[in-house]
Parts: C-alpha cells; structure tokens; sequence
C-alpha cells in the first residue's frame, strides 16, 4: 500500500500536490486542513483519512476527528495535528502514546519536515511539512511510503515548490 501524507494545506492544494499524490492508495491529511474542499479534492485520488488542525472550523471538526488510531499490515499509525516538538510531547499526545502504543506519531502544524526515531517513546515521529501557502516554511512538501509485507519502506520527502508561487 501506497501512502500519501500531507499537512497544513490551509486551504491549498495545487496541480504539484495532485501530481506528487496521483499513484497512492491512501492519503493521509494531519490537519489544518482549511476546507472542506481539500479533502473532497484529495477523495478525488484515493481514500482519506484525516485529522483536523487548529485553525479548522467547526464544518472540517465535524467531518474529521482529532486523532486517529489506524492498524495497517502490522504496524499502528497514530495522527494528530499538534504533538509539539519530537519527544517533548504534549500532555494529550503522552496519554494516546500511553494508551495505544503506536509504532508511528504523525502529526502536523510546525511547518517543518521532519521524519526521525524517538528512542523514549519507541517510534518514528513523521511530520510531512506544509504543503499550503500560509505560515513561514519556504518549500512547501509532503512525504510519501510504502507499507509492504509489514515494512514501512520507500519514505519520500516530496518538494512542491516555494512557498507563495
């Protein structure tokens, strides 16, 4: 299975983002997703699973939760839009780490592209970037992965081009 994870659109999503993600499964959305639209653009490619950010309305709030807990091929993936810095996790992170052992923490919201291993808490931290126009990263990006026969494998940092262009 093919994955496509992408992050703070904020009611963004342009033909590189729709390129970059044409041949995945699934697309992953970790939150600030800004409108309806954008996951209904991305519903258009390949299923959705999201979580709402921060600046979602009420609308995005009631159609996606604010975390989910997902088993694929052996390994948990858990998603939510703010966890704070890897390993300095917030309180509600801390307890759905304590609570369903994932072996993945997505989350969104700082902007920063950053795929690493937590020793403490015993898995990878994944957050795809922004792929939208507002906030202050410079490239907007995404990440893209395979899960074969219970490998998380083909990790792929995915440039989209310069923020505002």
């Amino acid at each position: 299975m093919k994955i496509g994870l992408i992050s703070d659109t904020h009611g963004f999503l342009d033909d590189k983002a729709m390129l970059a993600l044409k041949d995945v499964d699934e697309i992953w959305h970790a939150g600030d997703i800004g409108s309806l639209e954008i996951t209904d653009k991305l519903k258009e490619i390949a299923p959705v699973r999201a979580v709402y950010g921060n600046i979602d309305n009420h609308i995005v709030r009631s159609e996606w939760p604010e975390y989910t807990v997902q088993d694929c091929d052996g390994n948990r993936f858990l998603m939510i839009h703010i966890a704070n810095r890897l390993g300095s996790y917030n309180p509600r992170v801390r307890e759905l780490i304590s609570n369903y052992n994932p072996d993945f923490l997505i989350c969104g919201h700082s902007h920063i592209l950053k795929v690493q291993f937590d020793r403490r808490f015993d898995l990878l931290y994944i957050n795809p970037g922004a792929a939208g126009q507002f906030g202050f990263h410079m490239v907007r990006t995404l990440i893209t992965f395979e899960i074969r026969d219970g490998i998380v494998t083909d990790m792929k940092a995915v440039e989209l081009g310069p923020r505002g262009r």
